[in-house]
């Protein structure tokens, strides 16, 4: 286990090269101006020129990509042609409130998503089966966006239950936090479901049931631990897009998180933001999937006996291989 989990972390090193030079290119073809943006557009030739020359945009694309590269692996990823402070505080200042809006989204959405597709699957064509299948239909349907725009103007505006805006404290991650991790379980419950109802029509659980064991027993020991596997890969999913994808999210509740700082850079231009932010959310979603992967073996015994069982055999083909 071990071994593949070096493996793993090995095999990141030429994803987030591919990833850094994807959003290289995409910047380079964009069209505008990081000089022109910075100085507005009664700006001379000359004055532009001596900005590209100052913020090294002047020289060959493969040149200011290697430098870039360099920089990254010594952990520089530039300075802000805005406010002329490094990168990487400005990233580490603005990643926790995104880190934590992920975290609370996704155990609202596991909490809520694993309950009612357990009782929905053990219920089935009940009528709370048919209630949380319409509910999961409407939570995929509706737009994130859409969604917190009316809990806004309901729960802040109406009723004044919850701060419209802002994440500075327990009160204010409970609305973002509501609305997009009620919208997450959506998916958690359809998944919950399907997988349950395969796993219960298995032998095993028949066998279960034929001793004598109680059904919450059943439920919670048996089926349920062998229908996480799938319901975890969408949880590591969503936890993923949370972190990159809560852009317009931080946007609507005016979350001082990592999207909002992007969109603001994508605003003026500023590439080296743009590209932190985006290598930082490259190494975040593939440190979350091999968390994943770790989580499978802990939760399933036959994953971890197979690196177990090919541990030991190498060894020991070895030691065929070379008679004393």
């Amino acid at each position: 286990m071990l071994r593949y989990i070096v493996r793993r972390i090995l095999l990141l090193i030429p994803v987030l090269l591919g990833i850094s030079l994807l959003i290289f290119v995409m910047l380079e073809i964009t069209p505008g101006d990081p000089a022109t943006q910075i100085l507005g557009g009664d700006a001379t030739d000359e004055a532009i020129a001596e900005l590209r020359a100052e913020l090294g945009l002047d020289e060959p694309f493969l040149t200011r990509y290697v430098k870039y590269v360099w920089n990254a692996l010594h952990g520089d990823l530039g300075t802000s042609y805005t406010t002329k402070q490094p990168i990487t505080q400005a990233l580490m200042r603005r990643f926790p409130p995104t880190l934590l809006f992920a975290t609370l989204c996704s155990i609202i959405s596991a909490i809520v998503g694993i309950l009612l597709g357990t009782i929905s699957a053990t219920r089935q064509y009940s009528i709370f089966d048919n209630i949380a299948r319409f509910i999961s239909l409407l939570g995929i349907s509706i737009p994130t966006f859409w969604m917190g725009l009316m809990a806004i103007i309901l729960f802040s505006l109406k009723l004044g239950w919850f701060p419209s805006s802002g994440f500075y404290g327990p009160i204010y991650w409970v609305l973002p936090s509501l609305t997009i991790g009620l919208v997450q379980s959506a998916s958690i419950t359809r998944m919950t479901r399907s997988s349950m109802l395969e796993v219960v029509r298995q032998d095993y659980i028949r066998t279960a049931r034929a001793k004598g064991q109680s059904e919450w027993k059943i439920i919670t020991k048996h089926a349920l631990i062998n229908a996480l596997i799938p319901v975890i890969t969408v949880l590591g999913i969503q936890f993923g897009n949370g972190l990159g994808g809560a852009v317009v999210t931080e946007q609507i509740f005016s979350i001082p998180g990592l999207g909002k700082l992007m969109i603001d850079a994508i605003k003026s231009r500023n590439y080296p933001v743009v590209q932190g932010g985006v290598l930082l959310i490259a190494i975040s979603f593939s440190i979350v999937n091999l968390i994943i992967d770790i989580l499978y073996a802990w939760i399933d015994p036959r994953i971890k006996s197979q690196y177990a069982a090919k541990a030991a055999k190498k060894p020991k083909e070895a030691k065929e291989g070379n008679p004393a």
